[in-house]
């Protein structure tokens, strides 16, 4: 279990890299934005005159994927969690220490 919630985190990390990078090539309504500085008539000469269509359905789709993905592995670790309470009986470490005996009382003298 936790390989696939390993693998999955991975997954999540590069939907994420993908989510900044398309988000950052769109077009801001205004004026050019960030995605002029970062090549955004280059987007425009790959996917033709429909670019804000084709990155605006990947951002929607990035997103959806980003969040599902992030919902999955927030109930893999709730699972992986209560599972390993209940392998182990407990959440807390169980330490056990030596019992301390109390030292003999020094003989009262009597004057």
């Amino acid at each position: 279990m936790s390989i696939l919630l390993s693998i999955l985190t991975v997954v999540l990390i590069v939907i994420s890299i993908f989510l900044i990078l398309v988000v950052l090539a769109q077009k801001a309504k205004t004026d050019g934005g960030v995605g002029g500085a970062l090549g955004g008539g280059m987007t425009e000469a790959t996917f033709g005159a429909d670019t804000g269509n084709v990155l605006s359905k990947a951002t929607i789709n990035a997103a959806i994927a980003f969040f599902i993905l992030s919902f999955v592995l927030y109930l893999g670790f709730i699972y992986q969690r209560k599972h390993a309470v209940a392998a182990s009986g407990s959440a807390l470490p169980t330490i056990t220490a030596p019992v301390a005996t109390p030292a003999p009382a020094a003989p009262v003298k009597k004057p």
